[in-house]
């Protein structure tokens, strides 16, 4: 009897591996019917926290990612589901952002090497009571630098400065003690930074 169901236990667990495997390769099957075909994206030099989007042509983000590991970023992507149309990835990393413009046509994803951009952002610190601000900008962009003083609970313009035909520009300011809304323009894109000295 004890041998009769042992062999019973031994053919129940045989039954449900084989099961499993057996539902493990549909889904996989199913799968290679549908024309999963994935497109490997890599990325140098990331930082935790970096972030990394997916966009339309018209700046409509479709799927956004938070870098979670420093180092080399490596994913694969079924660009084939989106329907045709223009789309790039946009990396947003401390300093910079890189876009890298792709196009898909009748489940062909073709990347325009050509048209990558990386635009550098407008880095502000603070010490000692100044504010600094610099931007590179090898193509020449210009900077618009509007700084706010908050005065109860209303923000008001202090200064405005616009930078242009520069490739690398610097500006400090003096600031009183209280709390600021600094507000940076360039390469179509609005920065803000708060700042409480």
């Amino acid at each position: 009897m004890k041998n009769v169901i042992k062999h019973s236990k031994k053919i129940l667990f045989a039954v449900a591996m084989l099961t499993v495997l057996v539902g493990n390769a549909k889904d996989k099957s199913s799968a290679l019917k549908k024309g999963l075909i994935k497109t490997a994206l890599t990325i140098d030099n990331v930082k935790e926290g970096n972030l990394l989007s997916i966009k339309d042509q018209n700046g409509l983000t479709l799927y956004k990612e938070l870098i979670v590991e420093s180092g080399t970023y490596r994913k694969g992507f079924d660009l084939t589901a989106l329907p045709d149309g223009d789309y790039f990835f946009e990396v947003d990393k401390d300093i910079e952002i890189k876009t890298i413009p792709f196009t898909v046509k009748s489940n062909k994803v073709v990347f325009k090497k050509d048209e990558e951009v990386t635009v550098f952002k407008p880095f502000v610190r603070e010490k000692d009571g100044f504010v600094y601000i610099s931007k590179l900008a090898p193509n020449y962009a210009s900077l618009k630098i509007s700084i706010y003083g908050n005065y109860n609970n209303d923000y008001q313009l202090l200064y405005s400065d616009k930078f242009e035909n520069l490739q690398t520009i610097e500006k400090a300011y003096k600031l009183e003690t209280g709390s600021y809304k600094i507000v940076l323009n360039s390469d179509n894109n609005e920065y803000t930074k708060f700042i409480n000295n």
